[in-house]
């Protein structure tokens, strides 16, 4: 079904719920130095789902990663609900990434000795979340992703669509302001991409959180309501469609 999302541009004075200025990032490689992202600008409002596409080396991961805290850049600003992240000390930063962003990766990054319900349970177990409160959050969060039934399996008992359902009910469950996805689908076939992607969207519009997903995928890149195409380190276009088609 189409997903509705809101546009940061319909309210220019709303605060970016992530903002990138003028950001460089380069990465030594022996002698060599790699240019990643060489003067970036991109600002994401609150609800908005975004993919960032491009080719491998352009600078999507690297971008997605300075969004979430987890890097610094060389040169320029990065700034989450306003806050500038490098006025933030590192415990700051931690509890910034803990509290007000999720993650999605590739590799899933399922504790392989936990259960589905318990990897899930983890945000909020490290914030201190009562034993009773998370346990109901995050079966909530299992069954909006259709994994009532695997509750109590471990990782090495799901699929790969699976694992990454889960991954993507633990990145909700403590309800972040904002979620990066860093090529999430990678490792699916085209049904289990479609669908994990289809329930970020879905999840995220029913909560009003902004989603950032980047892939190479062009099936996720045509069901995007805002493509943020980079090459060679560059915004190439920053683009709004229609939305999510059903």
């Amino acid at each position: 079904m189409p997903v509705s999302r809101p546009s940061s541009a319909s309210d220019p004075d709303a605060v970016p719920v992530l903002a990138a200025r003028a950001v460089a990032r380069s990465f030594h490689v022996g002698e060599s130095t790699v240019q990643a992202l060489a003067g970036v600008d991109l600002e994401v409002g609150e609800g908005e789902l975004v993919v960032i596409a491009g080719p491998s080396g352009s600078g999507k991961s690297t971008l997605l990663h300075l969004l979430g805290a987890l890097d610094r850049p060389d040169a320029g600003q990065i700034r989450i609900e306003g806050r500038d992240v490098a006025a933030l000390s590192e415990h700051g930063r931690t509890l910034l990434r803990r509290r007000r962003l999720g993650f999605v990766f590739q590799a899933f990054h399922l504790v392989p000795v936990l259960s589905a319900v318990e990897n899930v349970e983890l945000p909020l177990l490290v914030d201190g979340i009562p034993r009773r409160e998370r346990r109901e959050r995050a079966v909530t969060e299992l069954e909006r992703v259709g994994l009532a039934a695997r509750l109590d399996h471990r990782p090495d008992r799901l699929s790969g669509g699976e694992r990454q359902r889960v991954a993507v009910a633990r990145a909700l469950v403590h309800r972040p302001r904002a979620v990066l996805a860093d090529e999430p689908t990678g490792n699916l076939d085209s049904d289990n991409a479609l669908r994990v992607f289809d329930l970020l969207a879905e999840l995220g519009a029913a909560a009003g959180t902004t989603i950032v997903i980047s892939t190479h995928d062009p099936l996720l890149v045509d069901r995007s309501p805002r493509i943020v195409r980079l090459r060679d380190g560059r915004v190439e276009s920053d683009l709004r469609t229609a939305g999510v088609p059903a």
